[in-house]
């Protein structure tokens, strides 16, 4: 029998079950709430969830990707410091948010009412300051490489919403709103929780210092963009299809079932992701570019062979998969999760080619790649959205869908091929070596569980 204390207490468990558990809740709360709601109220929230993660990632962004790179190395006074200046700098930058939105609903409200978006303009200002302790918490856990705890914030914060929504489908039957508070409540609660727990850090507000301050914004205000134009990438299909006076919150809602169902494919990579990045930090920080080469390779190639299954399984059953997260009225957007599963196939070697960049201390570059993505993914969405039904008016609404689908694609390739060109800049990567480390890093893992078993 396999180890299983020292199995479930390793980092890529942890970090794997913390993001299948951000990935279960998020797909049980679309799985009740796409029942529970009419079409047009359930795309009013997919744009306020994807509009608050929006901005949550410009917040976070400056200063998380950053804290984690920081305190890898740090120890001591230095570690409060860093620490104490994330809270300081998340602080400003929420008010500073809250401002812009509050003053954008005062002089456009009835618009943003109309149009699908004033939840958001309403109350994400409350959201954000409530939110801002338990973001913070996880933000220390991950550079302290503590997923045991993260996912215990996690399954608090997602699993207690998700319950509700739960009770409420077949108990209570409440609409919108009531639902919307209840989610405002579970904030307020994991954030005070984070802090009786001391994992949130805010104790150390006041030892931040100029120097911590200006160490973390000048690597951030790369990393901000980055993790900006990240978000950009998936939610500007959902800004654009909102901003359609065709498709509106109904064409957001068909879309939002294949996307939430592709964030299936992207479990597995932000948990090696969030266990790789630290490491490749610590190997850089050394100068030890064997090691970050070698963590590249490893990592890139296991998921590119872990996702290629996921893919096949996926693309067979996709009406199957749409139907149960669904239901019966959304399986008519089957083709364009199908389309989001060959973009998921690509993701491996598009996103560590940017944390590599980031851990060898070039977020600059990563910056550039994003930035471009981002840019020829809001030009395919405008095509899909606005261009092609004046030339092409019988176009359906799935196919436009199917469109902006595509644009993800072809965006994903482009920051593939400038994401290694800058990498190749830094470290010395052949692009075979990926599938070879790959097929190595299985071969470890069943060794290492054959190993296991012989000392039992």
């Amino acid at each position: 029998m396999l180890n299983l204390k020292k199995i479930i207490s390793n980092d890529n468990v942890l970090s794997l079950a913390g993001n299948m558990s951000l990935a279960l809740w998020g797909l049980l709360s679309v799985f009740i709430l796409a029942r529970t709601l009419p079409p047009f109220e359930w795309g009013i929230w997919t744009l306020f969830i994807t509009a608050g993660n929006m901005v949550e990632m410009f917040r976070s962004g400056l200063t998380s990707t950053a804290l984690v790179r920081f305190l890898s190395g740090a120890e001591g006074e230095e570690r409060y410091r860093l620490i104490g200046s994330n809270w300081l700098i998340g602080l400003n930058l929420t008010a500073f948010l809250s401002v812009l939105i509050i003053v954008a609903n005062l002089l456009f409200k009835d618009h943003f009412t109309a149009s699908g978006w004033g939840l958001f303009f309403t109350w994400y200002p409350l959201l954000a300051l409530l939110n801002l302790p338990f973001n913070n918490a996880i933000t220390v856990l991950q550079a302290d490489q503590k997923f045991g705890k993260i996912l215990l914030i996690r399954s608090i914060s997602n699993g207690g919403f998700v319950v509700f929504i739960i009770v409420n489908y077949y108990f209570l039957n409440l609409g919108l709103y009531p639902i919307f508070f209840f989610y405002l409540g579970i904030n307020i609660f994991t954030s005070l929780l984070t802090i009786l727990l001391d994992w949130d850090g805010i104790k150390y507000l006041r030892k931040a210092t100029r120097e911590t301050n200006k160490k973390l914004i000048n690597f951030g205000k790369f990393t901000m963009g980055t993790l900006l134009g990240s978000n950009l990438l998936k939610s500007s299909d959902i800004f654009i299809i909102g901003l359609s006076p065709v498709l509106g919150p109904v064409g957001v809602a068909y879309f939002n079932i294949p996307l939430k169902l592709t964030e299936l494919l992207e479990v597995p990579l932000r948990s090696f992701l969030a266990t790789a990045f630290p490491k490749m930090s610590r190997a850089s920080i050394k100068a030890d570019i064997e090691e970050v080469t070698r963590i590249f390779y490893q990592y890139t190639g296991a998921l590119i062979y872990m996702f290629l299954v996921f893919a096949v399984v996926a693309f067979i059953f996709s009406d199957f998969f749409v139907f149960f997260l669904g239901g019966a009225k959304y399986t008519a957007a089957a083709p364009v999760y199908q389309i989001f599963i060959l973009y998921g196939l690509l993701l491996p070697l598009d996103r560590f080619s940017g944390v590599v960049l980031d851990s060898v201390n070039r977020p600059k570059l990563n910056f550039y790649k994003v930035i471009c993505m981002a840019v020829a993914n809001i030009v395919g969405d405008c095509i899909a959205v606005f261009v092609v039904p004046r030339f092409f008016p019988g176009v359906t609404m799935i196919e436009q869908l199917m469109m902006v689908a595509g644009a993800t694609i072809l965006t994903t390739i482009i920051g593939m091929i400038i994401g290694f060109s800058y990498v190749k800049q830094e470290i010395p990567i052949q692009f075979s070596h990926i599938f070879t480390k790959g097929i190595e890093f299985y071969r470890q893992m069943i060794k290492s569980a054959d190993l296991s078993i012989l000392k039992k």
